[in-house]
């Protein structure tokens, strides 16, 4: 619908220009220029190059019209060379398109022998006709590229708000399961072991060893109630970043371990310093897992707690022996690395890891050993580069540095257009002031003025009719005026009759047989 819209604009243009030339030619001034459009203007769409090539040869037509050089169709031409600008991101083809064009052009002059105004007509108007709109077209489709690459990288930016929303609360809901699974947890587990504990007391009556028994069960109903909760919480919110928080020293965590009836022993080795609050909740964090699982999988067994402090790490080792004989949880395996869900131990890891430090975890002489190194100084970008996170599937969040750079190569394209939007066309007009000036300088040194012409007489010797001539000949004589008769043997020159640029005016032509002037006459422009 669009195409045939501006093919109907087109078509109003010829139509009304061709009602006011002199001479028209319906075949071939309208109806053949208008069957190529209606070609051109469709086939712009896929094929923009193609249509102003038609334009072209359309407006070229013209130069063959020896009552007019002004082509109805040049607006055509303007046209489509803006869709080209709008609709091609390259540059090299449309150049060279345009040298071609303009080299036909040029070749049709040559061909016709045209005068002075269609050579100016088809260095001047044509090239205009096909450089500024193109020009104005790619200047517009940067424009559009900007304002696209603008409202992408908004787009951007707010998915970017929301996945960073999502992570912050995925990472708070795995802390929240964190801190469940290591502090409420572990309070639990104790409860539980006190509760076994009473159930040995001979002051006890049985119904007071049936209700402990009671009240045992369900402490381990709430502990195993927890770990489904933890498991909800930590569903798809594996690998959050853990924040620091104050903690109680592990002396009191071990004491009221030992408060509980636990054999534990705690040694500290190297100097004492001030670790950073991650690396020092991380150590009690290790400390009391350690200490939960053994209270739960190995009951009656000895756990030994060592802390060693060395010059750049301190290694925290949790090791128990083999669970007492008969116990529930005897048997291979039963010790402080045992975790059915692996919750533990995987929430351990990912606490070290995320600092930069290794856990390691086996069995050991029939009971469990748990060691980790922690670095004084947190540097998460070691285990990121030792490959180790990638395990933890930590959510990143995306940095839009893609969108930014897309908008910086619109943003240097569209200035780049813009430039040469305003440079292109200063240069074109410099380009055609000095061919104005050059057509101007060509046409006013060839007038002999009316009173020399009238000076001048029929046999009169060449060297004295020289005194009244001007420096050069019209040469841009047209060929309906060459074509007139002329004296037999005689050799004519033309001159213009005044310096008027902007019209056809009248061309005096003295015609000399041998060295004497054999006729002169005034041919109407």
């Amino acid at each position: 619908m669009r195409d045939a819209a501006l093919w109907a604009v087109m078509a109003g243009i010829a139509v009304l220009a061709h009602r006011e030339e002199a001479h028209p030619s319906p075949v071939f001034g309208l109806v053949l220029p208008l069957l190529v459009l209606a070609v051109a203007v469709p086939a712009g769409r896929t094929r923009p190059g193609a249509a102003v090539f038609l334009a072209n040869a359309v407006v070229a037509s013209g130069l063959a019209d020896p009552t007019t050089t002004a082509s109805p169709y040049l607006t055509a031409l303007a046209v489509l060379a803006y869709l080209l600008g709008l609709r091609v991101d390259r540059t090299g083809p449309a150049l060279v398109l345009f040298g071609v064009c303009t080299a036909i052009d040029l070749a049709l002059c040559a061909v016709l022998g045209v005068g002075a105004v269609y050579w100016f007509y088809a260095m001047s108007f044509i090239p205009a006709a096909l450089l500024l709109p193109w020009l104005a077209g790619r200047y517009r489709q940067a424009r559009l590229a900007l304002v696209h690459e603008g409202w992408q990288r908004a787009r951007n930016l707010e998915q970017r708000q929301r996945s960073v929303a999502e992570q912050a609360r995925l990472r708070e809901r795995t802390r929240i399961a964190s801190d469940m699974h290591d502090s409420l947890g572990h309070e639990l587990s104790l409860i539980a072991l006190r509760a076994g504990a009473l159930e040995l007391s001979p002051t006890l009556t049985g119904q007071d060893r049936a209700d402990l028994a009671v009240l045992r069960a369900a402490v381990s109903d709430a502990v195993g109630h927890l770990r489904d909760t933890v498991g909800v919480l930590r569903d798809g919110s594996e690998g959050a970043e853990p924040t620091a928080s104050s903690v109680e020293p592990v002396e009191e965590l071990v004491a009221r371990t030992r408060e509980s009836g636990v054999t534990v022993h705690l040694r500290r080795e190297g100097p004492a310093r001030a670790l950073p609050p991650l690396v020092d909740r991380s150590a009690y964090r290790v400390v009391q897992e350690s200490l939960t699982n053994a209270i739960k999988h190995a009951p009656g067994s000895t756990v030994h707690v060592s802390i060693a402090r060395q010059a750049d790490r301190t290694e925290v080792r949790v090791t128990n022996s083999a669970p007492r004989a008969g116990s529930p949880s005897a048997g291979p395996g039963a010790a402080v690395g045992r975790d059915p869900g692996h919750r533990g131990l995987t929430g351990l890891r990912e606490r070290v890891l995320l600092i930069g430090g290794t856990l390691h975890a086996a069995p050991r002489e029939g009971g469990f050993e748990v060691l980790a190194t922690l670095p004084d100084q947190v540097n998460p970008v070691r285990a990121r580069s030792a490959g180790e996170l990638r395990e933890l599937r930590e959510p990143r969040g995306q940095t839009g540095s893609e969108s930014a750079r897309r908008l910086a190569v619109a943003r240097r394209g569209a200035r780049y257009r813009c430039v040469a939007a305003f440079a292109v066309p200063v240069g074109f007009g410099l380009v055609a002031l000095a061919s104005c000036a050059y057509l101007a300088q060509q046409l006013t040194t060839c007038v002999l003025r009316p009173a020399d012409f009238a000076a001048v007489r029929v046999g009169q010797d060449a060297a004295e009719v020289a005194r009244f001539l001007p420096e050069q000949q019209f040469r841009y004589v047209p060929d309906t005026l060459r074509a007139l008769p002329v004296p037999p043997g005689a050799v004519c020159a033309y001159y213009r009759s005044n310096g008027n640029l902007l019209d056809q005016v009248d061309v005096y032509r003295l015609c000399y047989a041998g060295s004497r002037l054999a006729a002169k006459d005034v041919l109407p422009g």
